[in-house]
């Protein structure tokens, strides 16, 4: 890895209540892949939404959903570690514990809105505070349509606040083949964003660079 690589070695990842829990699942499977550690933050709506669009059984407490979380990711000893919804004492709820990127994925709007007006009500809204506080790498991931006023004022505000807002809208411009692709076309966004490597989908004129080269 580069140096900028290096220092998102640890990402924090919150999945919340929007539909889209493909996205945060097979993002945590390329973070566990490229070698990061990886903080994870699950709503107790998002546990409904992994229930409901996938096979994946995701117990309630917390150990037993890092152990399952371990096994689906491929993980190694250690490398996700799963908080509770008001465990305030995680590294993710406090500027002084580690200075790590922050991707909520995907996003819900209730989400946004706390997150845009500074409520703290939870570990997933205490640590987006806390990311914008601190001036850290925010993604957030949203998957709604249509966005009403409110939704746009917020995003707005937020990424005025230095937040990055990346909606889940899969570009088409790779001729995907399967939901899959799809998926994997906005996952790739966010790793690139996070500095991390991927080989998801080559990055937009690639592969022209490479055929002047061999011209």
């Amino acid at each position: 890895m580069t140096n900028d690589q290096s220092r998102a070695s640890t990402v924090n990842l919150a999945l919340t209540g929007a539909s889209g829990a493909q996205y945060g699942l097979r993002l945590l499977q390329c973070l566990v892949s490229a070698g990061c550690r990886v903080n994870v933050m699950i709503s107790r709506a998002a546990q409904v939404v992994i229930a409901t669009e996938t096979d994946l059984k995701l117990p309630g407490a917390p150990p037993a959903m890092q152990e399952t979380l371990s096994a689906y990711a491929g993980a190694g000893p250690g490398q996700v570690l799963v908080f509770g919804r008001e465990d305030w004492f995680a590294s993710p709820a406090s500027g002084s514990g580690e200075k790590a990127p922050l991707v909520v994925c995907p996003c819900s709007t209730g989400t946004i809105s706390a997150l845009a007006t500074g409520a703290s009500n939870n570990l997933i809204e205490r640590a987006g505070d806390v990311a914008l506080k601190e001036r850290r790498a925010l993604i957030l991931v949203p998957r709604e349509a249509p966005f009403s006023e409110v939704h746009l004022e917020n995003m707005l505000k937020l990424t005025r606040m230095g937040a990055v807002i990346l909606p889940a809208s899969p570009g088409f411009y790779h001729k995907p083949q399967s939901v899959e692709d799809l998926v994997d076309f906005i996952v790739a966004r966010i790793l690139d964003h996070l500095n991390l490597p991927q080989d998801l989908m080559p990055r937009w004129g690639e592969a022209r660079a490479e055929d002047k080269r061999k011209s």
